[in-house]
């Protein structure tokens, strides 16, 4: 993959769009006013209104003035959205700080704007957020007014219960905001690393359509070449040999029969002179081995004897970028042999790829498939994205295979892939009676 690709796919996070944001604050400013409402009036508890009330309106006018002043739809800088956040906890620790600090039960409220920033900002900024959330969780603890309760039986929590929550809220804050910042991060990976997938497939099939736009073009213009053929013929023998034009003649004839040789090699594409859209096992193993077989490495390819009921498939960009990208690795780590082995029965259909290398190591067996992981050191300054396996993984599992990696048993060394499909889903129905011997 190319160096502008690698930097495609490197971007940081999707920044968050102000109305997100704007969502959340308009569902606090309502949550916030309901539950003064509730406290006053249902529990008859005494709180300081006035105070509370002009927190929740200086967070309203915020509101109003970032849907006046700018698109709801635009997408904030990272800064910016961290401001916000932080803002957020400012206002609700304003809130804790005038009803009872961590002690009141909505304290556990300070995680939900360092959740939103792990989920959508860079690790920096999320550590700032939760730092400072951690932080403003720490001076509640200390600085507080009492928490609104009933005059006549006044709670009074202990010492250790209040040094208890202010640990756990800690926590809350550090490991909540771990675990969405790692599993939105694989999220974000694994939707970039298909969508690279895509476009690999996208372009093997833009390759695939002009070969055959190629094979079309060459039967098309077959006839009117052969009339061309037939008619400077005739007029070659017709004419006398000595005269000045019976040059031209001979030299058109031997141009139009240069135009024949190169539609000759274009109807040959498909290598198993099948119709261009259909390739047999033998052909799909060849044309992904071809492009390697000049890079120092043997490769030794065995099958069953082809022709012998040999599966019959369509051809699948796909399922040659896959073969043919794990046959590179191959290449890359073998020392001096790639076996590359393609047998079928009435079941299934297998193609095992195993080089003499150093084999795959154990760290990497356990995750290997999944994208930006890679053996080959300094990946990104090549353009490499750890992609390949994960992309050729993908694209043959999407054709129906499984494929499962291994090493050589000790004392042998190098790597396995083995890549099986059911028969009835690896062949066409449409298939043409073999040829006679």
């Amino acid at each position: 993959m190319s160096d502008a690709a690698a930097t495609d796919f490197r971007e940081p996070r999707p920044h968050v769009r102000l109305d997100t944001i704007l969502r959340l604050r308009w569902l606090a400013v309502l949550g916030q006013l309901a539950t003064i409402f509730v406290v006053e009036q249902a529990l008859d508890f005494e709180l300081p209104l006035i105070p509370c009330l002009s927190v929740i309106a200086f967070s309203a006018i915020v509101n109003i003035v970032l849907q006046i002043a700018f698109n709801p739809m635009r997408r904030l800088k990272p800064k910016h959205a961290a401001a916000l956040l932080a803002l957020m906890i400012a206002e609700l620790d304003a809130l804790l700080f005038l009803t009872g600090g961590i002690d009141n039960p909505f304290a556990i409220l300070v995680l939900a704007p360092t959740l939103i920033a792990a989920t959508a900002l860079p690790p920096r900024l999320t550590l700032a957020l939760a730092a400072f959330a951690a932080a403003s969780a720490t001076a509640l603890a200390i600085w507080h007014l009492p928490l609104p309760w009933s005059e006549d039986d006044p709670l009074v929590l202990p010492a250790t219960y209040n040094i208890a929550v202010w640990i756990s809220t800690i926590v809350a804050i550090g490991v909540t905001s771990l675990y969405a910042f790692q599993a939105t991060e694989q999220a974000r990976k694994l939707s970039d690393a298909l969508a690279a997938a895509e476009l690999v497939l996208t372009r093997e099939q833009h390759l695939t359509q002009l070969d055959g736009l190629a094979a079309a073009a060459a039967h098309e213009l077959g006839t009117p070449l052969s009339t061309i053929t037939l008619i400077v013929r005739e007029l070659e023998k017709s004419l006398d040999p000595t005269t000045p034009i019976a040059a031209d003649i001979r030299t058109l004839r031997e141009q139009t029969q240069r135009c024949r040789d190169i539609l000759a090699k274009l109807t040959q594409l498909s290598s198993t002179g099948a119709p261009f859209d259909r390739m047999r096992v033998s052909a799909l193993v060849e044309e992904a081995v071809a492009p390697y077989r000049d890079f120092g490495i043997t490769i030794k390819v065995r099958q069953t004897a082809p022709g012998k009921n040999e599966p019959v498939t369509r051809r699948n960009p796909g399922v040659l970028y896959g073969l043919g990208n794990i046959l590179e690795n191959a290449v890359d780590f073998a020392r001096e042999t790639v076996e590359v082995d393609a047998w079928w029965d009435q079941r299934n259909v297998e193609i095992v790829i195993a080089d003499d290398g150093p084999g795959i190591a154990p760290d990497i067996l356990r995750k290997i498939g999944e994208p930006y992981l890679s053996r080959r050191p300094n990946d990104s300054g090549s353009g490499g994205l750890g992609l390949g396996v994960f992309i050729a993984r993908t694209l043959l599992e999407r054709s129906g295979a499984r494929v499962s990696f291994r090493n050589r048993i000790f004392p042998a060394h190098g790597a396995i892939v083995h890549i099986t499909w059911p028969r009835e889903t690896f062949e066409i129905d449409d298939v043409p009676p073999e040829p006679a011997d």
